[in-house]
C-alpha cells in the first residue's frame, strides 16, 4: 500500500464514523456525481471531443457491427441501428432474466446474447471489448432518466442489494451508506464525497486512466475499506447495482462519464 493510501483510509474512517448513517435512499437533494467535480472535469465530460470515454464508445460501435461467432452474426444484424433499438435500454437495467430467474445487468445481457445468439466465445468481465460494447449500448440512452423496471420478481434481490449497501464491512467497519448517505458533500483527501449514484457507467476514471464498469468501482471501494471484494460477475454485485439504480431513479444517464 502506498504512503498516500493509509492517510486516505484514516481520513475516511474519521469522517465516516463521526456521524451516524442516514437512512439509505431517503435523499431529498438527489445529485449526480458530476455535480461534485471541478468545472474542468465537468467540461471534459460534456464535450464529446474531449471526453476520453468516447474512445470506448467508438470501439463499441465497431464491435456492434462486426460479425462474430459460429453463425457470423453481428449485434446490428438482429437489433439494427443501436440509436433506435437500444434507446432507453440501459435506463432499465439490471432486469429480471427468465433463464436464470434472477437479475442480470447490461454487461451480463450482452454476454448472454453473444453466447446464445452469436454462438461466440464469451468476453471476460472487465475486458476492453465488453466494457466498450456496454458503453456503446448505454451511450444510446444518454440524457434519459433512470427508470428501474417495476417487476415484483426483482423485489427480494433489490432488498438484498439494500442490505449490502447498509452493511458495514472490512477492517474499517464501514458501509456504502456511511459515506454516500451520511457524509456526502464533505471532503476526503481533497475530493468531495458524492452520493454514489451510478449515472455514468461505464465511465472514464482519471485515477484508472481507462474506462471501467460499476463493478470495478464497487470492488475498489470494498478493497479501500479493507474488505474482501466480490468477484466480477458475482450475484451480490448485480444485486447492489439493482438497488443503486433504484436509489438513483429519475437522474439522467451520462455514459460515458468522467470522474476523478
Amino acid at each position: 500500500m502506498t504512503g498516500r493510501a493509509p492517510r486516505l483510509l484514516v481520513g475516511l474512517l474519521a469522517a465516516c464514523l463521526a456521524g451516524s448513517s442516514a437512512p439509505a435512499g431517503d435523499m431529498v437533494d438527489k445529485r449526480s456525481g458530476a455535480d461534485f467535480m471541478s468545472p474542468e472535469n465537468r467540461a471534459m465530460q460534456a464535450d464529446d471531443m474531449s471526453n476520453p470515454g468516447m474512445f470506448a464508445v467508438l470501439d463499441g460501435e465497431q464491435l456492434w457491427n462486426r460479425p462474430e461467432g459460429a453463425n457470423g452474426r453481428s449485434c446490428a444484424g438482429c437489433h439494427g441501428e443501436a440509436a433506435t433499438s437500444m434507446r432507453g435500454v440501459a435506463a432499465r437495467y439490471p432486469a429480471f432474466d427468465e433463464r436464470s430467474e434472477r437479475p442480470i445487468d447490461l454487461a451480463g445481457r450482452i454476454g448472454e446474447c453473444r453466447r446464445t445468439r452469436q454462438e461466440a466465445s464469451p468476453l471476460l468481465h472487465e475486458s476492453p471489448e465488453l466494457v466498450a460494447l456496454t458503453a456503446y449500448v448505454a451511450h444510446q440512452s444518454r440524457g434519459m432518466p433512470i427508470s428501474p423496471p417495476q417487476d415484483e420478481r426483482l423485489a427480494p434481490f433489490r432488498d438484498n442489494g439494500r442490505r449490502l449497501y447498509e452493511r458495514r464491512i472490512g477492517q474499517l467497519d464501514l458501509s456504502c451508506a456511511s459515506c454516500h448517505d451520511a457524509r456526502w458533500g464533505e471532503r476526503l483527501g481533497g475530493s468531495i464525497m458524492p452520493q454514489g449514484h451510478p449515472t455514468a457507467y461505464p465511465l472514464y476514471r482519471l485515477e484508472w486512466q481507462a474506462v471501467g464498469s460499476l463493478q470495478r468501482r464497487l470492488r475498489n471501494c470494498m478493497i479501500g475499506v479493507r474488505a474482501e471484494a466480490f468477484a466480477f460477475g458475482a450475484p451480490e454485485l448485480v444485486e447492489l447495482e439493482l438497488y443503486l439504480m433504484e436509489r438513483a431513479a429519475g437522474l439522467p444517464l451520462e455514459t460515458p462519464g468522467v470522474r476523478p
